[in-house]
């Protein structure tokens, strides 16, 4: 069975609510269609109903079971509008701008997720990372046991015999554009933990570099190798070794000359990137070229299950992400 099923098997074993703010958008719509068809979510569609229900009939989807809800004339208006009040205006917020705001779709399903009344968010497809996180930020929050906020990519890699028979965990490939050595540390422990959720396999956690083990001595290879160091200090039960080129990390033989006392013996999973240049250029690279599946990006360390898409995703993507989204619910609660 293949990663994704798997995660949908384990959606279905406890139904999330999942709400999807982009319901105009003909590849959200082809989604929900496919989880509900396999039901393993409940769907919550936000937009001007006459228009989903209109894009719906003429591309022959059938969305029925999806529950749809104009932000512009739902009941929960004023309750989320206070809501939004209470919680920003410490920084501004009035009540004017909140009545305005909640009239966003996106700032309405995270309030839906801030009231219980969804599970999960999954947004992107034509929203920016920005224009998604900022309104999860404000309303969710971080999670309590999480210092910084980050994006990871599962990869899954057809006739792979690397990492977990081809699944990888990516990080950062979506959001920290330059993480210090710091905040690389947070990446990587954050990163193993949504590997153990996901995959359910033991995380290997490999910090990437230009450089084995001080092949190479730069400010970028030092930043690597702190980073590395903080995970250790900071969590020992955290299987980590760098700085390793990608070769050494994740082909045996390869770690065997370059870096034969390593603890990941050239079977890492979890590759953590030394900024958002080379993750999304990874990411993009396998994706396009090894034919992988790409899930993400993915949030880590938001309050309550929030994920970002690619713009440039199918709908197969969508469905798949919002099963992973479910399943992420589930731990949440």
């Amino acid at each position: 069975m293949s990663f994704i099923e798997e995660i949908k098997q384990r959606a279905k074993k406890e139904i999330k609510t999942i709400v999807l703010p982009e319901a105009e958008d003909i590849r959200i719509l082809q989604a929900t269609e496919q989880v509900l068809k396999e039901q393993y979510a409940n769907i919550v569609l936000v937009g001007n109903q006459k228009n989903i229900e209109k894009k719906a009939e003429e591309n022959h989807l059938n969305i029925k079971g999806a529950k749809i809800i104009d932000p512009s004339t739902a009941e929960e208006c004023k309750k989320y509008t206070n809501l939004l009040y209470e919680l920003r205006k410490h920084k501004g917020m009035t009540i004017e701008k909140a009545q305005e705001l909640v009239k966003d779709p996106v700032y309405f399903g995270m309030l839906m997720v801030k009231d219980e009344k969804a599970d999960g968010l999954v947004s992107g497809a034509i929203h920016s990372t920005s224009d998604t996180l900022r309104p999860a930020l404000q309303i969710l929050k971080t999670a309590p046991d999480t210092k910084l906020v980050s994006a990871f990519f599962v990869m899954v890699v057809p006739d792979c015999k690397y990492g977990e028979k081809g699944t990888f965990v990516f990080a950062d490939s979506g959001l920290n554009e330059n993480p210090d050595a710091e905040s690389l540390s947070e990446i990587a422990i954050s990163s193993s933990k949504s590997f153990r959720q996901l995959v359910q396999k033991e995380p290997k956690v490999a910090m990437l570099s230009y450089s084995t083990y001080g092949s190479a001595k730069s400010e970028l290879t030092e930043k690597v190798i702190e980073a590395t160091n903080l995970v250790k200090q900071k969590d020992k039960n955290v299987l980590v070794d760098g700085e390793l080129q990608l070769d050494s990390a994740i082909v045996p033989e390869v770690a065997q000359l370059k870096a034969p006392n390593s603890p990941l013996k050239g079977e890492a999973n979890v590759l953590v990137f030394p900024d958002l240049n080379t993750g999304n250029i990874g990411y993009k690279l396998v994706q396009r070229l090894a034919k992988a599946e790409a899930y993400g990006p993915l949030c880590q360390g938001i309050g309550k299950p929030v994920n970002d898409l690619s713009r440039g995703c199918s709908w197969k993507d969508v469905a798949g992400v919002i099963a992973i989204t479910a399943v992420q619910a589930q731990k949440n609660q």
